[in-house]
């Protein structure tokens, strides 16, 4: 795949690295699809924003696949992989690292030197992140949006690429922690894992409870997924689908010009220009992935539940009628056009 420095100019060109692209996430995809049994929205969803370089939220009840899914794309991928284990004791220094008193044994003079934590890798597994109190889960807020930490006024760059790749459970469940809005706004999907279907558990149950085990080949490592994500930000956005896109955030502002009825009366707060960043982004993958190097409305409307279902904040009318922001975001892709003289103005 091309860096920037190879943008593709040609029909040719651009045929060759789209297709190069779909390979490379189709042979991804297989090799975790060599343990993951059915979820292809997820897995979908997750690639997607390995793509984008961004950081997803794996939402689901406990033993549902959720840190089997992030273990085998790590064996899939060639990069530093750690994971975190979130529980309710565990402190920030824990996660970043700290810095720790060394003794020079010749000359018995003491400094401190910078222990890194499992935040230092490429490929991190925050498992159970609700689990861990907000001063814990805000260790990787700066992580997260700046790939760098700072510890005692220093400033340490991770290195590229860098994601995190976090599950939770259910707010309902005991001894969790809602995430704060801040933290949520930096994943650029939320992927809801739910329940497998019968044929499916039924291979679950063949692969997990037989002798043989799958084994999974790495099929990029770290400066192809650089130069794929390049690639991804050169893929083309006509100016009416980048406004469809924008309309359908503005949507979520409660008494916006673009507001339908819904959201004026379930919303509480709307997404950020996050979500916008993230329907474009999102949108440009899933077109290299149809062979296309430029973006269409069906593949705004693929993305937009994933990009904007953890930016909605409902209010207590939502919660009392059980409204959910799934069912808004489908009524906001029905309600408007992609027409902009046919939105309200």
């Amino acid at each position: 795949m091309a860096g920037t420095e190879q943008v593709p100019t040609t029909p040719a060109e651009v045929r060759e690295q789209c297709e190069q692209f779909r390979r490379t996430y189709q042979s991804i995809k297989g090799e975790v699809g060599k343990v993951i049994v059915g979820h292809e929205d997820v897995i979908d969803g997750v690639l997607t924003t390995l793509f984008v370089g961004g950081n997803v939220l794996l939402e689901g009840v406990p033993g549902l696949g959720k840190t089997m899914l992030v273990r085998t794309l790590a064996e899939a991928l060639s990069l530093k992989f750690s994971r975190i284990q979130f529980t309710p004791d565990l402190m920030p220094a824990d996660i970043i690292g700290t810095n720790i008193v060394m003794e020079d044994p010749q000359t018995g003079r003491r400094r401190f030197e910078f222990q890194k934590g499992p935040l230092f890798a490429q490929l991190v597994l925050a498992d159970e992140i609700n689990r861990a109190t907000p001063k814990s889960q805000s260790a990787l807020l700066e992580a997260m949006q700046e790939k760098s930490v700072t510890v005692a006024g220093t400033q340490y760059r991770l290195e590229p690429p860098f994601f995190v790749m976090a599950t939770q459970n259910p707010i309902e469940q005991e001894g969790t922690y809602p995430l704060p809005e801040a933290q949520l706004d930096r994943f650029i999907f939320k992927l809801v894992v739910g329940y497998s279907k019968l044929p499916e558990l039924m291979t679950i149950l063949d692969r997990t409870t037989g002798a043989e085990s799958a084994r999974i080949e790495p099929k990029i490592d770290g400066p192809g997924i650089i130069r794929a994500q390049e690639l991804v930000r050169h893929a083309i956005v006509a100016p009416h689908v980048k406004e469809y896109a924008a309309r359908l955030v503005m949507a979520t502002h409660p008494d916006g010009p673009f507001a339908p009825e819904i959201t004026s009366r379930y919303i509480r707060v709307g997404s950020s220009p996050r979500g916008a960043q993230a329907l474009i982004l999102a949108a440009k993958v899933r077109a290299l992935c149809d062979g296309r190097y430029h973006v269409s409305y069906a593949d705004i409307q693929s993305v937009a539940k994933p990009s904007l279902r953890h930016r909605i904040i409902l209010n207590f009318e939502a919660e009392a009628d059980r409204i959910d922001p799934d069912h808004i975001v489908s009524q906001i892709l029905e309600l408007t056009p992609r027409d902009a003289a046919k939105s309200a103005v």
